[in-house]
């Protein structure tokens, strides 16, 4: 027998591992399914025994489900570091966790691009640190899934921008339009109030062990340049892993709940909102009860602490152009400008485009990647300019935005040439007709195209 047959892995072994990890997988879920089962029984009570679910095999789930390829915490300690002992690492973890001797490191500042001109702080957590969030995720969640409304689609499963985008298409065209309040929380991540957030998350959640973590990792301070830390007294940290349910429980006490019942149940016409994280517009059938809204939102806002932006909170009319008989004005919603355009027909839709906004950051960001890799091999450059470009089209294509998906084409391409010909020293040494001799040749680079179609008799958008 040959020696490439003793080094094959057998086939035993390949069944044995994936038939473990199906077991560990389907254990999580029934456990899952059955703190959602209990949410649904007791919709007014907190559940006040939740960490006996978590086990070695929740452990090892909440480590299969954390990103490997992360920026790594103040410990350097990455995901290979961590996995080359896994199993005492876990259990140790697993005990300091329930005993309450565990001990959140301080996070990892790091300063990233927001817009033209602002960064965006996101503090990172140590490895393990990630671990243990992901463990306290995966018991909230189902509870959270529970009570979380049709309204809210960020970082929830089976839940995305597009679905949103759609949702939002279907009740601006129920009302005609109708007037849009486009809400911009002020800094929302990093001013929510521990003492309240704690409160409303113990309406639900009364486990001693999860609200013991959490309160910690509210609190973790960063680690600063010069060694000192720097504490924290309100806001979650962004980067954290459990830092985007808590952010959805807040609002979903704070803004969900409230514009449900309350609001809706106090309006005479139609109102609808969809909200993705912080982002949040609201569409109104009434002029008057609009206006009166943004009055109410921010009494609302300054009862829980948080701040409306004064110059990015506004109120669009957005009614049909027949109806208004006027030019109605456009809004921006999760990186595109929702506009009236005109149909093949004569008549009006609801039509999306990439918001200058967002094509001015993403040829910006081109830019810096071609200029910084221009002395990067052909074949490499291409295949990471494709990625990057279907990457674009994955988020961008949609139904009415293919001329705006293929002008970033056309623009990054103009970038890539304008930095490859500035490897060399000769005046054109890449010229316009070799570059096009390139990209029909041997480094095709994808055409535009549209990726998500709009499913008109559902609130969802079907993947092409």
């Amino acid at each position: 027998m040959s020696s490439q047959g003793e080094n094959r892995p057998s086939q035993e072994g390949v069944v044995g591992r994936h038939v473990a990890k199906k077991r560990l997988l389907t254990s999580v879920q029934t456990r899952q399914q059955h703190i959602a089962n209990i949410a649904q029984r007791h919709t007014n009570s907190p559940l006040t025994t939740l960490s006996h679910n978590m086990d070695m095999l929740w452990m090892y789930e909440a480590f299969a489900r954390v990103r490997k390829d992360g920026a790594l915490g103040v410990d350097n300690v990455s995901a290979e570091d961590y996995a080359q002992n896994l199993d005492a690492n876990l259990a140790d973890l697993l005990e300091r966790a329930k005993s309450g001797r565990y001990r959140c490191p301080p996070t990892r500042r790091v300063e990233i691009p927001k817009n033209g001109n602002e960064t965006r702080p996101i503090n990172i957590p140590t490895f393990e640190d990630k671990v243990l969030q992901r463990a306290i995720s995966m018991l909230i969640e189902p509870i959270c899934e529970t009570d979380f409304l049709d309204v809210s689609y960020g970082f929830r499963p089976k839940r995305s921008q597009h679905q949103a985008l759609d949702a939002l298409r279907m009740n601006l065209k129920e009302v005609d339009g109708g007037w849009v309040v486009d809400v911009d929380i002020r800094k929302y991540f990093d001013t929510i109030p521990h003492s309240q957030l704690n409160e409303i998350l113990r309406l639900r959640v009364n486990d001693s062990v999860v609200t013991r973590l959490i309160e910690k990792w509210l609190c973790t301070g960063t680690l600063k340049d010069d060694g000192t830390v720097q504490e924290r007294s309100e806001g979650t940290p962004q980067g954290g892993v459990i830092s985007p349910m808590l952010s959805n429980i807040y609002l979903h006490h704070v803004l969900d709940q409230w514009f449900e019942t309350d609001v809706r149940g106090a309006l005479e016409g139609s109102a609808k909102m969809i909200r993705f994280a912080d982002d949040m517009v609201a569409v109104f059938e009434r002029l008057d009860e609009a206006h009166r809204f943004m009055n109410v939102l921010k009494k609302r806002f300054d009862k829980f602490g948080l701040k409306l932006h004064p110059e990015k909170t506004k109120m669009v009319d957005y009614i049909h152009p027949w109806k208004s008989r006027r030019k109605p004005e456009t809004f921006d919603f999760l990186g595109f400008t929702h506009y009236w355009g005109k149909t093949k027909k004569g008549g009006y839709a609801i039509k999306k485009k990439t918001s200058s906004k967002k094509m001015r950051i993403g040829l910006k960001k081109m830019h810096e990647w071609c200029k910084r890799n221009r002395h990067k091999p052909m074949a490499w450059q291409h295949k990471k300019l494709c990625e990057k470009l279907q990457g674009h089209y994955g988020y961008y294509g949609i139904t009415t935005n293919s001329e705006s998906i293929g002008i970033f084409r056309h623009q990054s391409l103009r970038i890539w040439r304008y930095w490859l010909n500035r490897r060399s020293r000769k005046r054109d040494g890449m010229s316009w007709k070799r570059f096009s001799a390139i990209l029909k040749g041997a480094y095709p680079v994808p055409y535009a195209h549209v990726v998500h179609k709009v499913n008109r008799n559902h609130q969802q958008c079907l993947d092409v």
